[in-house]
């Protein structure tokens, strides 16, 4: 195991790290399954968090998992370490740092959080998705099932700005309908201008995030190709 690499000013995605998860199909097909709450020694038991990193972030940190890589390569494995982020549409890259509820030697400690001030955070301390975070992690050459990467073992999570909690809304806005503004048929229009729709964007909603792969709908994301492969790219980054 390496030395511990700190992620700085990453936004949090979907964090799931104040106790394990797992998933769980729904027994109706046409449903889709839910992350759950569960033992850590269960299988599949884990702590997660993804992050949403700039551009600089995400080739300084490929950059160190390729060392590592290239440190530990093993006779048969692929020459170059094969970019695990994903490019969203802004040009950011989104990464992921899990923990196994449970390993060979025993049921694993969950990652410590921590606030701006390095204090430590209750164990059930439930982070928000949106929040800005470091992210401290060890890197973990592995070769699975003939593919060969670098993970990256979530260690600690440290809150720089946390993000409010929103609450899931199933319903669009419909033509024709009761809004709030009519609540007070006594109020001046100044005052109604003041008045928040109770309709509000939803941004955090944690069983749309990880479908399992063997019923995933829809198509699969293209592979790696020379425009989104940080590898192959590292020359145009650099000024």
């Amino acid at each position: 195991m390496t030395e511990m690499y700190i992620i700085e000013n990453v936004e949090a995605r979907y964090p799931k790290i104040d106790t394990t998860y797992i998933w769980r199909d729904n027994p109706d097909p046409k449903k889709k399954g839910r992350s759950e709450p569960c033992d850590p020694s269960e299988t599949g038991a884990k702590y997660s968090i993804q992050f949403r990193m700039d551009n600089a972030t995400a080739k300084k940190l490929f950059m160190a998992m390729s060392e590592i890589y290239q440190a530990n390569k093993k006779k048969g494995w692929s020459e170059k370490l094969v970019n695990p982020f994903v490019k969203d549409d802004d040009g950011t890259y989104t990464g992921k740092s899990t923990l196994k509820g449970k390993y060979s030697t025993g049921v694993t400690k969950p990652p410590m959080q921590l606030d701006s001030q390095g204090n430590k955070l209750a164990s059930d301390f439930q982070l928000t998705t949106g929040s800005t975070v470091n992210v401290a992690v060890q890197f973990n050459p592995y070769d699975f099932g003939g593919k060969q990467n670098v993970s990256l073992r979530l260690r600690a999570v440290q809150v720089i700005k946390l993000a409010a909690r929103s609450e899931y809304n199933p319903f669009g806005t419909v033509d024709g309908g009761f809004t709030i503004e009519d609540a007070n048929p006594f109020a001046k229009p100044a005052e109604k201008s003041n008045v928040v729709s109770i309709a509000e964007p939803v941004d955090d909603f944690d069983e749309a995030v990880e479908e399992p792969k063997k019923v995933v709908k829809k198509s699969a994301p293209p592979p790696p190709t020379a425009d989104n492969d940080l590898s192959s790219v590292l020359e145009a980054w650099d000024d």
